[in-house]
């Protein structure tokens, strides 16, 4: 009988070395078990809909269908359940950005140490999302980048009242973090759903603060940070904080020329 506590991971990689290191590296945590293994994306499909995995673990340059591909597929399909770490040994900032667009909820670089990535699995299990520091920054400051600065500062965000809108699929496609720019939708109906409070917790996770920093900034117990944010993406129908920090800039949440901050 499959134990329920255990976190059940996919290996997608084309390359069997590298993939026997993941395992090697996983099953070594206790509390981690790799349940299938594969060496594209068709394979990843196939495997996550018979294994029901809680991570799947993504390379993007595969033969065949890649990483990125299998990724859109995968979280757009209602029947797979699967967080998804794309792992690529190329720091490239389309990559990144279309792993976001797909619904990837982490990014990892190969040259990241067994700790990192055990710690990036346990996390997106956990139903968060991971990203490098250095990868928190590239998405801030080209979030920032692409909120034009005065009408930033000059047009003041007027809530619109309304219902809020049918809760979107798992996939991002909805922000455009493909470097075309985002598209400054100021009236979502469901902002004015947020509190004072939860307001502040959103701009501070926009400049890539962790709950602990925003607990500390706001004199709160981290508990209380960790249900803000909760509550945060349950209304504004947001499946992780990746999309809280783009949805702030889209939608003037989010102060363009304060100083991107990242996590630790």
């Amino acid at each position: 009988m499959t134990d329920p506590a255990l976190i059940r991971v996919l290996l997608i990689d084309d390359q069997e070395l590298v993939r026997a290191g993941f395992r090697i590296i996983l099953e070594s945590e206790p509390g981690i078990e790799v349940v299938g293994e594969g060496e594209n994306g068709e394979i990843a499909i196939r495997l996550a809909r018979e294994l029901h995995p809680d991570v799947i673990c993504m390379d993007v340059q595969m033969a065949g269908m890649d990483g990125l591909e299998a990724t859109r597929m995968i979280t757009s399909d209602d029947g797979i359940a699967a967080h998804v770490l794309v792992l690529t040994t190329f720091n490239r900032e389309d990559y990144l950005f279309t792993a976001l667009k797909a619904g990837a909820s982490g990014f990892l670089l190969k040259n990241a140490s067994p700790e990192e990535l055990v710690h990036a699995v346990q996390v997106l299990a956990r139903g968060d999302a991971l990203l490098s520091p250095d990868v928190t920054r590239q998405v801030i400051e080209r979030a920032r980048d692409a909120v034009p600065r005065a009408t930033a500062a000059q047009e003041p965000m007027r809530p619109v009242h309304g219902a809020p809108p049918d809760r979107p699929a798992r996939s991002s496609a909805m922000f455009d973090v493909s470097g075309e720019g985002l598209s400054h939708r100021r009236g979502h109906p469901a902002i004015v759903e947020l509190t004072d409070r939860e307001r502040e917790v959103l701009h501070l996770l926009a400049g890539g603060l962790s709950n602990a920093e925003i607990a500390r900034r706001l004199y709160l117990g981290e508990a209380t940070v960790k249900t803000h944010v909760s509550k945060v993406l349950m209304k504004l129908n947001l499946r992780d904080r990746i999309q809280a920090v783009i949805f702030a800039y889209e939608h003037g949440l989010a102060n363009p020329d304060a100083s991107p901050r990242t996590s630790p």
